[in-house]
């Protein structure tokens, strides 16, 4: 674990990195505070669920146009009023609750699209904080890894804070986002940071044929995510057990922690474009034996297995976007990185839904499996694309 330790060792790397966990708490805990505060002023499920899929979709269609605000403006300037806003969105909807509908919708619209980047602007800092490629490498992992933290300990804050009031979960929600926003913008290397100039047009890093190979891969990558968060609700429902969801969210969760942890903790041959393929083929190798939906005991074996390969994935990902960005546009790349995912999830949510209705517990896992396959099969087919563009100096060069 020596790289972390001489990670953790750089000026403002600790607290970048925890300020930015902070703030993106709210990314775990939103979709459910929104739920449980519908449910509780008489909104049905329908409802409840319509609301929370907006909140998603507004967040992923306000992180590149935010990214594409830091890149343009720096960092300050776009966190502290996104997030101050976003905080006021959640105010809005603990006070209007499911009605009237219109104030409802604009709430969630307004606290999802307004949702600071901070993911993509910590990204971006790296250059600025780190030394070397080998440091570079620890903090994407680290990062990767440390997400699982968020969708542990969110959903059990906002049950902690709903335990008063859903209105104070969906405060607490924003309030977090605020505070985390804070120590990043206001730390010397987010006032200092700014972007290089920009060299694209209108599309911005989309010009990249290799980066929209890569958001479509890892847009597969989130449908499995989404169909999983759905699938291990059906299984709970089945077994007739209410811990068994979150017991298998945990050991997914755990799974990914412990493989990008191992991942960060020593370099890997080979650059990452020729990385990733194995990466997401040993991902998808995870997601299929799910169908198999055995008992508890197996299947928090098979849950954390599936977990393994996510955050190097993602890790690896981070370093190929580094390369593939152009230049004046590695904010905006990184968020369109958190778009594609969630955008992703969004879509697996539906699907395992169909495939629950069509063929039950093993019909929803099934569609984890596909998306795994197809993220892949997307990757191999683009693989050439995924190359560094000699025009896009890599993060850890400029280091």
């Amino acid at each position: 674990m020596r790289g972390y330790v001489e990670f953790l060792r750089r000026p403002y790397a600790g607290r970048l990195l925890g300020g930015t966990l902070l703030g993106r708490l709210p990314n775990g805990m939103a979709m459910l505070a929104v739920v449980l505060h519908i449910r509780a002023d008489g909104g049905g499920y329908p409802l409840a669920g319509a609301l929370a899929a907006l909140l998603g979709l507004a967040m992923a269609a306000g992180q590149p146009v935010l990214g594409r605000a830091m890149d343009r403006y720096g960092q300050p300037r776009v966190l502290l009023p996104g997030a101050l806003v976003s905080g006021a969105g959640f105010a809005a909807l603990a006070w209007c609750g499911a009605g009237p509908l219109p104030v409802a919708v604009a709430a969630v619209t307004v606290a999802g699209f307004a949702t600071p980047p901070l993911e993509a602007g910590l990204r971006a800092l790296w250059a600025d904080v780190l030394d070397d490629a080998a440091q570079v490498h620890a903090a994407y992992a680290l990062d990767a890894a440390a997400q699982e933290i968020l969708f542990t300990v969110g959903p059990l804050l906002v049950v902690g804070a709903a335990a008063v009031n859903t209105e104070t979960a969906l405060v607490l929600t924003g309030a977090l986002g605020v505070a985390g926003t804070l120590v990043v913008a206001l730390s010397g290397p987010s006032r200092r940071w700014r972007g290089e100039p920009r060299t694209t047009g209108w599309a911005g890093p989309l010009r990249s044929p290799g980066l929209r190979v890569l958001l479509a891969s890892l847009a597969c990558a989130g449908i499995a995510l989404g169909v999983y968060a759905v699938a291990v609700v059906a299984y709970a429902e089945e077994h007739g057990s209410d811990l068994a969801s979150g017991l298998l969210l945990a050991c997914m969760s755990a799974g990914a922690l412990a493989g990008g942890l191992l991942y960060g903790a020593r370099p890997w041959p080979g650059e990452p474009h020729r990385r990733l393929p194995p990466l997401l083929a040993a991902l998808a190798a995870g997601y299929v034996p799910l169908v198999l939906a055995p008992g508890l005991v197996a299947m928090s074996v098979l849950a954390f297995v599936s977990g393994v390969f996510l955050a190097p994935v993602l890790a690896c990902s981070f370093a190929l976007v580094d390369r593939l960005a152009p230049a004046g546009t590695v904010t905006e790349a990184f968020a369109w990185v958190v778009a594609a995912v969630g955008a992703g999830s969004a879509l697996g949510s539906a699907v395992a839904g169909v495939g629950e209705e069509v063929a039950g517990v093993p019909g929803a896992f099934a569609g984890a499996g596909l998306g795994g396959v197809l993220a892949l099969l997307l990757c191999l087919a683009g693989t050439r694309t995924l190359r560094p563009d000699p025009v896009c100096e890599p993060v850890a060069a400029r280091a």
